[in-house]
């Protein structure tokens, strides 16, 4: 059987059309699907050898790789998640876009250069760099696979929600399963150069449509930002059957205690710096300059982007039934299309969103597999070395089904009424708390040790996800921790244990390379370079 009849057989079948279904929305569904299986078939041919399927064969340019980022970044929880949580929540939902669009600075101005520098194709690369390679392998490919799991659970949520909505008479559930099995397909043949082009082209297609949708919002209000401003000071909303107008420009909506919109803040501005879906990115182009030009484009994209979601969030809340955007606040913008522009362009949306998730769970995917394969069991289990030629591959794509498989599990399980932009807020704490200190402490700070970085990544993932379980969204009114978001909490206990962990050991290897480390860092020289074509 050829890869192509393989990449076929591993669809579920779409069921047929019924009369309540649009046959716009579906036919726009489907050449999506065809186009990025096309793209699969492509990159399969060219996936030969581990760099080309875990980077791309480190040739993807600057603009593309900018596009690709963004296309990453930009996720079900931004478009579905953070329309919905303006939509509901007002202002307090907004610093939602402000803190997605500001951690782009830390990334800049700190990871990317030294990463693409340091690494060949994971984050735990540049941990091994000058520590015991073992031990931080071990505990990194753990923290990535728990950041990788929550990110894409979101994105599940969000497929079941919005292909349920685009396709009626197909369940949840089976929403579920089916883009699981897309996003498999993508990453098992494809790897990275096929994830890469269909982020890419979900990247012009979303900020197309968003701009669209944009403009045909400030239409409504005779493009006067006055009038659109002063539209949503004064929404109706109706609560115990008593009706009230709300200032959707008041802060408190959602974060009663302002220490809840703090936690918020900490954990998206420091934790997009930690997520490895993201920092893999920077292993597809050739040079660390080339990494710096692709993150600048993302911000541009990115920045734009987040801009837009004022527009379609608040406008969801001003010109949509308040009850209906209550009922379902993920499909808001969607709903906002169609309530504007007709069931033609809610197909549009839809199928941009539906490109939108499908591009981050196979970035996600990739990132899991990627580190599980390389860092665990090659660098773990078998000390570095392949048994056989593309053993690690194999095992990758194996992983990949695994994970994916869990991902639907759990997606299944919370059910299509959780807030993606809400969990994918908890995977940037586990991130922020977890990763980011010790990426930082081992380019920086000449005492680090392999102590510091296992218990740093220890502490981090197990008190982030810990004080969520015993928070306000897990146990409601009988929390043990107040807050709705752990990162006030995780992220300095994070830091204090990789701090203590390195004080209280001394590794004189560690410190020897550390000024080697920080030359190449900062230089590039010896790092790894793209494949010839």
């Amino acid at each position: 059987m050829t890869s192509f009849s393989l990449l076929l057989a591993a669809i579920p079948p779409l069921p047929p059309v019924t009369p309540q279904q649009s046959p716009a929305a579906l036919g726009m569904f489907l050449a999506f699907v065809a186009a990025t299986l096309v793209i699969t078939w492509w990159s399969a041919r060219k996936s030969s050898g581990a760099s080309a399927y875990f980077a791309a064969g480190r040739r993807i340019t600057g603009w593309q790789n900018g596009l690709a980022v963004a296309g990453d970044y930009m996720s079900a929880a931004s478009f579905l998640g953070i329309a919905g949580m303006i939509a509901t929540s007002g202002y307090d939902g907004f610093m939602y876009s402000v803190g997605f669009l500001v951690a782009y600075l830390t990334v800049l101005l700190v990871v990317a250069e030294p990463l693409r520098n340091l690494g060949k194709y994971t984050m735990a690369d540049v941990l091994a760099y000058r520590l015991r390679e073992r031990p931080v392998r071990a505990m990194a490919s753990l923290s990535t696979l728990c950041v990788s799991i929550f990110y894409m659970i979101a994105q599940m949520v969000g497929a079941g929600v919005l292909v349920k909505e685009l396709l009626p008479g197909i369940g949840f559930n089976t929403a579920v399963i089916g883009v699981g099995a897309l996003m498999i397909v993508y990453v098992v043949f494809g790897g990275m150069l096929a994830t890469t082009w269909v982020q890419i082209i979900k990247a012009v297609l979303l900020m197309s449509g968003s701009l669209f949708l944009s403009v045909l919002v400030m239409k409504e209000f005779g493009f006067s930002f006055v009038k659109f401003f002063d539209s949503i000071t004064n929404i109706k909303m109706t609560k115990d059957g008593v009706e009230s107008t709300v200032n959707f420009l008041t802060p408190g909506m959602k974060f009663k205690d302002p220490l809840d919109q703090i936690s918020l803040g900490l954990a998206l501005v420091l934790g997009t710096a930690g997520l490895p879906h993201i920092l893999i990115r920077f292993y597809t182009v050739p040079d660390a300059k080339t990494a710096r030009v692709s993150v600048i484009w993302a911000m541009i994209i990115i920045g734009l982007f987040y801009i837009m979601t004022t527009f379609f969030g608040f406008g969801a809340a001003a010109l949509l039934d308040p009850a209906a955007v209550a009922a379902n606040p993920n499909m808001s913008a969607p709903l906002l299309a169609k309530a504007l522009a007709g069931d033609l362009f809610f197909a549009f949306i839809s199928a941009v969103a539906f490109a939108t998730i499908l591009a981050v769970v196979a970035g996600l995917t990739i990132s899991a597999s990627t580190s599980f394969a390389h860092d665990f069991f090659t660098n773990v289990i078998h000390h570095g070395k392949e048994h056989r030629p593309g053993e690690e591959v194999k095992v990758a794509r194996i992983t990949a089904f695994v994970v994916g498989a869990a991902a639907i599990a759990i997606a299944i399980l919370l059910g299509p009424k959780t807030n993606v932009a809400y969990l994918v807020g908890l995977a940037f704490a586990v991130a922020a708390s977890a990763n980011l200190p010790v990426i930082l402490m081992s380019v920086f700070w000449k005492r680090f040790t392999t102590a510091g970085a296992v218990w740093g990544l220890g502490v981090g993932l197990v008190s982030s996800i810990l004080l969520i379980l015993i928070g306000p969204n897990v146990m409601g009114e009988n929390a043990i921790f107040p807050l709705q978001n752990p990162g006030i909490a995780s992220i300095p206990l994070g830091l204090i244990a990789a701090w203590i962990g390195s004080l209280s050991t001394r590794e004189p290897d560690a410190e020897a390379r550390f000024l080697e480390m920080k030359v190449r860092a900062h230089t590039g020289h010896g790092a790894e370079e793209a494949e010839p074509h």
